[in-house]
């Protein structure tokens, strides 16, 4: 799931499992993609013999390769990617699907890969007394410019409370305040979050105004030279070693032609500890800055305090692919249904030390497990989108409408193979009835209920209640909206072009255990696997439940590719009105 942040629940500790956005007109995207990884030849499941039908033992294998340290945990532009999708393409071909991009499964998506120098330090000049904030533990920071060096120079410092301009809301953090060539400091989440008042935005409901990646480009749009999130456990949903882990390493972004989205030259977070001292060696309350910053009518405060850094990264171009096959429709195959889940995860991070892990050997610094394997995040919902492929190309009748199964890259980079995606369909848009994400799929047991990220949006979710009702279950939102899921994952891309999205997945009212057991094993993934190298593979997972989840996502896939219906999104929601406009243009 997305790095959250860069970029991801039923209640708050199953946050963990429902935990990662060019207008240009583009050139068909290269069939091939070159990448500096040598050419692997990726574990294969030839041993096993796998079954017409979704089942858990199908599901497992696929997982079992994809999460195994082979893999070396799939890091984009890696030799773990060359495994990954010559895996994925083999799988496939397995099932008589069609190449998705002309005569290719690959669709080429152009990355520019960035590693900061970790010995970075931002410097402070906090009324004239010098102060160092180090990477890692204090802060992180990195830049989107694709410049080997960028230096920033006694900029001043700003806090911009929430960092958001929302005309709609009557709302601008940044109203009588010059921020351009500063460092503006702002607070996660949205301004309704910390106050808990129901009147803002939309309570502790996250908007994406409240989203890491908005606020950097808000920033950005202001002239802003840096920007500091500050970071605290409940407003990102996630601690501060998720913050560490996803920042560290290569990191990976569209080239900026690609993108047109704004840029600071620096970004990144400091620890809620660090900001505290700072704000209160300048004579704030970071509490009090909290409830200030959650009022109307806040002003951003010019702080005594200006910030250096000379930051030095590793540059070079890559790619990475998107894997995309096809099953042809029997009666309307220019019209398709999209299956996708996101390949990638964060790859081998020896020699940073590493975490206690499953043993010596490649990967590993002195016994230290540095393979962040993705077993849950997000092999299954590659494995997922496998057996789901596996049951249509046996489905008798075959289906009318065109299924696409689409791999998507660089997801914990900022949903960025999704991104390029949407920008180059090999599908037009608007012949894109559907698009149906897994993500991080509950590995948990059966449970009584169905999880709807971002419930009430579109009439998907229609479809799959009639299918959740013959499993005996309840469809409803995720209990924690504050966390902006449905922000973080490749479905969102569709969704701002207008495509109707669905993410969905089993809920924590496990059959065996009820609720109390759900969570404890839902808290336990997110303190102890989520983006780290404990999220490997477990024989001893209960798979039932994730068969009985990919069984309903399955049905909702096989009535539209059943039937003419076009679904869109509810009434009121913020993107009908952009699939009105799409479905109303001509085919591209």
């Amino acid at each position: 799931m997305s790095r959250t942040p860069l970029l991801t629940a039923t209640s708050l500790v199953a946050a963990a499992l429902v935990l990662s956005a060019c207008n240009k007109p583009a050139e068909t995207p290269d069939a091939k993609a070159p990448t500096d990884a040598p050419a692997a030849t990726p574990s294969t499941a030839s041993d096993h013999a796998f079954d017409g039908a979704i089942n858990a033992a199908d599901f497992a294998q696929h997982v079992k390769v994809l999460a195994s340290d082979e893999f070396e945990g799939r890091a984009p532009g890696s030799a773990g990617e060359e495994k990954t999708v010559q895996y994925l393409e083999a799988q496939f071909k397995r099932l008589g699907l069609k190449p998705g991009n002309g005569d290719s499964y690959f669709q080429t998506v152009p990355m520019v890969e960035t590693t900061a120098d970790e010995t970075t330090s931002l410097k402070l000049d906090v009324k004239g007394r010098p102060r160092e904030l180090k990477f890692g533990s204090d802060m992180v920071v990195g830049t989107r410019t694709g410049q080997a060096e960028v230096k920033l120079d006694a900029s001043e410092l700003v806090f911009v409370g929430y960092g958001v301009n929302a005309p709609e809301q009557k709302w601008n953090d940044y109203a009588g305040v010059d921020v351009k060539g500063k460092t503006v400091v702002i607070l996660v989440n949205d301004p309704g979050f910390h106050s808990q008042d129901a009147t803002l935005f939309e309570g502790r409901r996250m908007t994406y105004y409240g989203r890491w990646t908005y606020k950097f480009e808000e920033a950005a749009r202001q002239g802003a030279a840096a920007a500091l999130i500050v970071h605290d456990d409940a407003g990102a949903s996630y601690g501060w070693d998720v913050v560490k882990n996803s920042w560290s390493g290569a990191q990976f972004d569209l080239p900026a032609k690609d993108d047109p989205e704004p840029r600071l030259p620096v970004q990144g977070w400091i620890t809620g500890d660090s900001a505290r001292k700072l704000l209160g060696d300048l004579g704030q309350n970071l509490d009090a800055l909290y409830k200030a910053a959650g009022k109307r009518g806040f002003k951003a405060i010019p702080l005594q305090a200006k910030a250096s850094v000379d930051l030095k990264s590793k540059i070079s171009e890559k790619s990475s692919r998107n894997v995309i096959a096809r099953l042809d429709g029997a009666k309307r195959p220019d019209e398709a249904i999209v299956y996708m889940a996101h390949w990638d995860h964060l790859g081998n991070h020896t020699g940073e030390g590493g975490h206690e892990g499953h043993g010596a050997g490649d990967g590993k610094a002195g016994g230290a497990d540095t393979i962040y394997n993705g077993a849950i995040d997000n092999a299954s919902g590659v494995a997922g989108i496998l057996e789901i492929a596996e049951a249509f190309s046996k489905q008798t009748p075959p289906p009318d409408r065109s299924l696409l199964f689409v791999s998507v890259t660089l997801e914990e980079s900022g949903l960025l193979g999704s991104k390029y995606y949407v920008a180059h369909p090999t599908v037009p848009l608007n012949k894109t009835v559907a698009v149906i994400n897994l993500d991080a799929m509950p590995i948990i047991g059966k449970a009584k209920d169905f999880t709807v990220v971002g419930y009430g949006s579109s009439e998907l979710e229609d479809i799959l209640k009639t299918i959740a009702d013959g499993q005996g279950r309840v469809l409803h939102a995720e209990a924690t909206p504050q966390d902006g899921f449905y922000f973080r994952s490749d479905h969102f891309n569709f969704a701002k072009a207008g495509v109707p999205a669905l993410y969905a997945k089993g809920g924590d009212d496990l059959l065996e255990g009820g609720t109390e057991a759900g969570q404890k094993a839902q808290v336990d993934y997110r303190d102890h696997r989520y983006h780290k190298p404990a999220d490997q593979f477990d024989p001893n997972w209960k798979l039932d439940g994730v068969v009985q989840d990919l069984d309903a996502l399955y049905g909702v896939g096989k009535v539209l590719a059943g039937n003419e219906q076009w679904p869109n999104w509810y009434e009121g929601n913020a993107f009908r009105a952009a699939h009105d406009t799409l479905m109303a243009a001509p085919a591209k």
